[in-house]
C-alpha cells in the first residue's frame, strides 16, 4: 500500500515544486539524447535541463540503441509517469541505420505523436539524417518521413539535430555517429529554439 501511495504522490510533489507557468519537458530519444560516450552532465539534454531550470523541468527518458518500435512500447508508461507538457521526440535514427522499413518507422512515430496529443501534450519532433553510404534514395526518404509527420500534424520541428556540423567528421566521436562533447551546446540550442514553451 505504501508503494502505491508513493507512486501517486511523488509526481504530484514534483509538480507542486515547480513555479507557476512551468512545464515538464520529456525528452524521448536514443543514444544521441542519452549522452552516449559522454560524461554525466555533458549531453545536450543535461545542458537543456540546466539552462531551463528552475522555471521548467526536463526529464530524460532516452535509451541508447532505441528504435521507434521500442519507443512506442515505452511511451504510454512514460507519459503516465511524468505527465509532460512537452514531448521532445527524437527517435528513428536506429531504424535508418538498421535499414528497417521506413513505413514502419513513420507509423511508429505517428502513433507516438497520437498518444502524446491525446493527453494534450505538445510535441517537438526532432529529425536526423543518415550517412551517405545508405544511398541517396533511402536517405532522402528517411528525411522526408520526418518532414511529412511534422507538417501533417502541425508540430514544432527540428529537421536535423546535428544542424550546423553534420558534414564535419571532426565534430563526431570516433564512431562517426555521435557528436563530441563540445558540440552538445549547439544541439541544445537547436532544440531549445523550437521548444513550444516560454
Amino acid at each position: 500500500m505504501r508503494s502505491i501511495v508513493c507512486k501517486i504522490l511523488f509526481p504530484l510533489l514534483l509538480l507542486w515544486q515547480l513555479p507557476a507557468g512551468a512545464a515538464t519537458i520529456l525528452v524521448f530519444g536514443d543514444s544521441l539524447s542519452a549522452g552516449y560516450g559522454l560524461s554525466a552532465g555533458q549531453g545536450w539534454v543535461a545542458l537543456l535541463a540546466k539552462d531551463l531550470a528552475p522555471r521548467h523541468r526536463v526529464v530524460n527518458a532516452s535509451v541508447s540503441g532505441e528504435t521507434s518500435a521500442g519507443g512506442l512500447s515505452r511511451l504510454p508508461d512514460a507519459l503516465a509517469r511524468h505527465q509532460p507538457d512537452v514531448l521532445v521526440l527524437e527517435l528513428g535514427a536506429n531504424d535508418g541505420l538498421r535499414g528497417l522499413p521506413l513505413a514502419d518507422m513513420r507509423q511508429n512515430l505517428q502513433r507516438m505523436v497520437d498518444l502524446a496529443q491525446a493527453r494534450k501534450t505538445r510535441v517537438l519532433l526532432v529529425g536526423m539524417a543518415l550517412p551517405p553510404n545508405y544511398g541517396p534514395r533511402y536517405g532522402a526518404e528517411f528525411r522526408a518521413a520526418y518532414d511529412e509527420i511534422a507538417k501533417s500534424n502541425h508540430l514544432a520541428y527540428v529537421p536535423l539535430l546535428v544542424a550546423g556540423f553534420a558534414g564535419d567528421l571532426a565534430s563526431f566521436q570516433p564512431d562517426g555517429l555521435h557528436p563530441r562533447a563540445d558540440k552538445q551546446i549547439t544541439m541544445m540550442r537547436t532544440v531549445k529554439a523550437k521548444l513550444p514553451v516560454k
